[in-house]
């Protein structure tokens, strides 16, 4: 199948790969977990492999002793070093054009407006779809989704994540409180959940709340007049608990799978998230050769990733659920 103008058909190709760097950026900047690992240079790509591996140290070293002058100290052997398994997790979006559309927009200046607007709509596309994906479980589409942060964060941590069996290890286990809560108790619960979260310098840094967290944690401020504006995470505006900032990501749609999980708000420590993508599919052409339909006057070019979200300490994270 040959188009009248095969030059056109190389715009729709090498847009998209100029832009890859742009969409991938698109994406961070769209979720505020993304923006903050990628503030604490906890977004690292990965070049290969069955799974991706995420290194964590699972006990302290035992040979660590008292001694005096002469005693002799232990060398032995010391297993603190393990790491978690996580599967590789695929997306993709096409951006279709009929040979009918290449023929209309002949001109180089309306093909490349064209693929622009067929791209941006790409873009947002795929940007949403991985965003909402780092709020999953893992299982939508068959398994096929990210293990978001209600696998890496569930309600009861007694599931297998990475690899991992919670209800063997409890190093692995996350915090969790489910219990009826309003504005008149909500700081109460976020108190307890921060003590349950915090070893010396280790403590949460990013409280991320649904609409309905963020309303009773709001009200909760206004009763005590202690509203305080931060710019913590670059683009979204937040509030402050301790020194984590308290950021709301639900949705003009709540309950309906996008942002936060409903009547949640998840305790992070970024230092022991990582989101991993693929050095090689990391929003890219997923072909830069043409692609046909084989039946159809028709081209198409697919932005395309793969990666995960990985977790290198479990028992650093936690969650508060809303039950009312």
């Amino acid at each position: 199948m040959a188009f009248a103008n095969a030059n056109i058909s190389d715009i729709l190709a090498t847009t998209i790969e100029n832009r890859s760097r742009k969409i991938a950026d698109n994406v961070s900047n769209n979720c505020a977990l993304l923006k903050r690992l990628e503030q604490r240079g906890k977004i690292r790509t990965f070049s290969g492999g069955h799974k991706i591996l995420q290194e964590l140290s699972f006990a302290e070293n035992s040979n660590a002793g008292w001694y005096s002058g002469y005693d002799l100290l232990d060398v032995g052997a010391s297993d603190v070093i393990s790491a978690a398994e996580f599967s590789i997790k695929q997306a993709a979006v096409p951006c279709v054009m009929s040979g009918l559309e290449m023929l209309q927009n002949a001109g180089k200046e309306k093909m490349i407006d064209l693929m622009e607007s067929r791209i941006q709509v790409a873009e947002s596309t795929l940007s949403n779809l991985i965003t909402d994906g780092l709020y999953s479980d893992g299982t939508g589409s068959g398994g096929k989704e990210i293990d978001g942060l209600d696998a890496a964060i569930p309600v009861t941590s007694t599931n297998t994540y990475g690899g991992i069996d919670r209800t063997a290890y409890a190093f692995w286990k996350n915090y969790t409180n489910s219990v009826a809560l309003g504005a008149a108790d909500i700081q109460d619960y976020f108190n307890l959940a921060w003590a349950n979260l915090t070893r010396g310098a280790d403590r949460p840094d990013l409280i991320i709340c649904d609409n309905s967290m963020w309303s009773d944690f709001m009200s909760s401020l206004q009763d005590i007049q202690r509203i305080t504006s931060t710019t913590g995470v670059a683009g979204f505006p937040s509030l402050k608990f301790v020194d984590a900032d308290v950021v709301l990501d639900g949705g003009l749609y709540p309950g309906t799978g996008t942002g936060a999980t409903t009547k949640t708000a998840y305790f992070i420590n970024s230092d022991y998230l990582h989101y991993r993508p693929h050095a090689s599919r990391n929003m890219v052409p997923l072909s830069p050769n043409r692609r046909y339909a084989t039946n159809q006057d028709a081209e198409v070019q697919i932005i395309a990733w793969a990666g995960n979200l990985t977790c290198s300490g479990g028992q650093f994270q936690g969650r508060v659920t809303d039950t009312s």
